[in-house]
């Protein structure tokens, strides 16, 4: 096999999409998933820890994307705004994607061990965003707030993106997030008492 690989990670994580809705998580191994994308076993574990990390591997990628964006906000930009431009910049990253990362979806909502690995990476990237916005110099409650809203406003927008066919755009999804986020928080109105009507 030649040196070079084209798209070896993009190759990887569709042969692990494919294989491991056709056998299981389980019964699927890392030395099935090279060999289904036409790769050598070493070359996956150049680009993964585990067969569980093939699910997550682009994590790390989003985290660093979002940090930049997060440093380079306007100095002016509150901390929210700031963490919510930085989630509308990843619709780069998923744009395009959309059965892939349903497949991938599928099989994490059904594994515990990979929905409590999908919470370890979320909790990863608020505690990366709280840290970027202390940087910024937002208070600790401030930047812990605003990171914990913004990976929620993600959240939500993510399972919309994956639900809507066709595809929607992944930053609209976001900005529709944010307007229900602000809607919930804001302060109720006062509501008009009806008149009592007199008693004769």
């Amino acid at each position: 096999m030649g040196r070079w690989e084209p798209d070896a990670k993009g190759r990887l994580e569709r042969a692990a999409a494919e294989l491991y809705g056709e056998r299981g998580f389980d019964k699927t191994t890392a030395a099935d998933i090279a060999a289904r994308a036409g790769l050598a076993e070493r070359t996956f574990f150049r680009h993964f820890a585990d067969k569980r990390e093939v699910l997550f591997g682009r994590a790390g990628q989003l985290q660093d994307l979002l940090v930049r964006s997060v440093a380079e906000a306007p100095a002016s930009a509150a901390p929210l705004d700031a963490v919510v431009a930085a989630f509308r910049l990843t619709g780069e990253m998923f744009d395009g994607r959309a059965e892939l990362s349903r497949q991938r979806q599928r099989i994490i909502d059904a594994h515990q061990e990979l929905q409590e690995r999908e919470l370890i990476k979320m909790a990863t990237l608020s505690a990366a965003l709280t840290d970027a916005l202390r940087r910024r110099g937002a208070s600790a409650s401030e930047a812990g707030l605003a990171a914990s809203a913004g990976v929620a406003v993600f959240l939500s927008a993510f399972q919309r993106w994956l639900e809507s066919d066709p595809p929607r755009l992944f930053a609209e999804l976001v900005d529709e997030a944010v307007v229900e986020l602000r809607a919930v928080t804001a302060a109720p109105r006062t509501r008009r008492r009806r008149p009592v009507a007199a008693r004769s």
